[in-house]
């Protein structure tokens, strides 16, 4: 009977005395004169499991092609394994080799490596106990993510990543473009005809999905997005990347305070989930890496969150700064806040996660709604420790004269956003949403210090590579 591979995650949970085949890599390859260890592991796992192979002329022949980095299948029989760490280990009677590795020429040694290193390594790296962690818990987190939206009955979007429109108003958008960028070709005025470009105007790489989203919004009531953004801003951060994905709900008859109910919910259950759903990675993570990783997310779901006025917020922070706190940055009312004035919040005055709102205008984008002083808006930024910001939302201006006196205050062009306004013409309702940058979760849930390390190839200045 022919049998079929079983993946090492199962196999470490199956009984001793079965004939068994599985396939993986390498990570080491020990032994003495008569038996040899093979360490394998095949991705489904943060645990490898042993093969022990007896030595003889027909093995050794074998043995001498295999090395860390191999790729080989393994027939034999589970027995029990007479060493610690697992309960189950392969006593081999046929290997086979898939592919060989260059011993010299692999990146991925035996002694432990920079993260910077790997990051020049990045189409290996997956193979990592860490990034094997890291990427398994991506993959989890992705689709709790699509779980918690679905059981609530959001409708799931699908918005342009080449638009017209900048969300943010910030100007920091990768063109978009098929023009000859050597002859570019120009009008009466001597600027870029974009005319002659493919769309016919000059278009970019979405910051966010979320103007289209709230058209969604007020057609179908609950919507979420959860793509990639793009955002040429030049900084060379742990907190930075061009190339990032973000989920973002919008929500019809939502007010500021029911947009915070589900955030908090929202980001709740998923740190919930990865607990009680990749347990091992996380872990392996908190042992190797950050031993208050686990005790900091359990203390997220288990807390209620602080919820605060920024006038509150900046009081604090200059009660702070008087005792002599030092911050790198000024703290007044109408600055916009720092990772250190969040964190400081979050880990020092409160001890838990902060939902910060009433922020001023002035700071804010043109879309959030303006509260009756006129100085204010209805925003709300959910402030997590060693994160800062992981959130950042607010209720929606959802009156067509403020919105337009907004954009023509701020000296936007009106040109690319009549079909955004057209939802305060036609049927406008009150409506929130927030945005969950997925990167910033991840450094969250992993305990990893940088952004470049929870998504599998980083795209930052300068850096495009794989």
């Amino acid at each position: 009977m022919e049998i079929i591979r079983t993946k090492v995650k199962d196999l470490l949970t199956t009984e001793a005395g079965a004939e068994v085949l599985a396939k993986g890599w390498v990570r080491t390859k020990r032994g003495n004169k008569e038996i040899a260890f093979i360490a394998l592991n095949d991705g489904s796992t943060i645990k490898n499991i042993q093969i022990v192979v007896d030595k003889t002329p027909e093995t050794e022949a074998v043995l001498s092609r295999i090395s860390t980095g191999s790729c080989i299948g393994v027939r034999g029989r589970l027995v029990e394994s007479v060493g610690s760490g697992q309960a189950v280990e392969i006593r081999a009677s046929e290997i086979s080799v898939f592919g060989e590795c260059d011993p010299v020429r692999y990146p991925l040694q035996k002694k432990d490596t920079s993260f910077e290193y790997l990051r020049t390594v990045a189409h290996l790296r997956p193979r990592t106990n860490t990034f094997g962690a890291v990427l398994r818990l991506r993959s989890q987190m992705a689709f709790a993510i699509h779980e918690y939206f679905h059981s609530k009955g959001f409708v799931y979007l699908h918005t342009p990543l080449i638009t017209a429109a900048d969300a943010e108003g910030a100007g920091q958008m990768f063109q978009v473009t098929t023009l000859d960028l050597e002859k570019l070709p120009k009008n009466k005025k001597g600027t870029t005809d974009y005319s002659k470009d493919f769309f016919g105007k000059q278009t970019s790489l979405t910051v966010s999905g979320q103007l289209e989203g709230e058209l969604g919004a007020t057609a179908l009531g609950e919507i979420y997005t959860f793509g990639p953004t793009f955002r040429a801003e030049n900084s060379n951060t742990p907190r930075h990347l061009a190339e990032f994905w973000m989920i973002e709900p919008e929500m019809a008859f939502y007010d500021i305070t029911d947009n915070m109910d589900l955030a908090e919910d929202f980001i709740k259950h998923l740190v919930r989930y990865a607990l009680e759903n990749c347990r091992e990675d996380i872990q392996f993570l908190n042992d190797r890496y950050d031993n208050e990783l686990i005790e900091r997310l359990e203390g997220v779901v288990g807390t209620e969150f602080v919820r605060l006025e920024y006038t509150e917020g900046i009081r604090i922070l200059q009660e702070a700064a008087a005792s002599g706190v030092s911050f790198e940055y000024p703290v007044y009312w109408g600055a916009d806040l720092q990772s250190e004035h969040e964190r400081y919040l979050v880990e020092k005055h409160f001890g838990k996660p902060v939902i910060l709102t009433g922020y001023p205008k002035d700071i804010k984008a043109f879309y959030m709604k303006q509260n009756e002083d006129g100085k204010t808006v209805r925003a709300m930024d959910v402030l997590f420790p060693k994160i800062g910001e992981i959130i950042g939302g607010s209720e929606r201006e959802a009156d067509l004269g403020k919105l337009e006196a907004r954009i023509d205050e701020l000296g936007m062009s009106r040109r690319n956003l009549e079909w955004y306004i057209d939802t305060r013409r036609f049927g406008s309702c009150p409506h929130s949403g927030f945005g969950l940058g997925f990167e910033r979760l991840l450094l969250f849930v992993t305990g990893m210090q940088n952004i470049r390390d929870v998504i599998p190839f980083p795209r930052t200045p300068k850096n495009a590579e794989f």
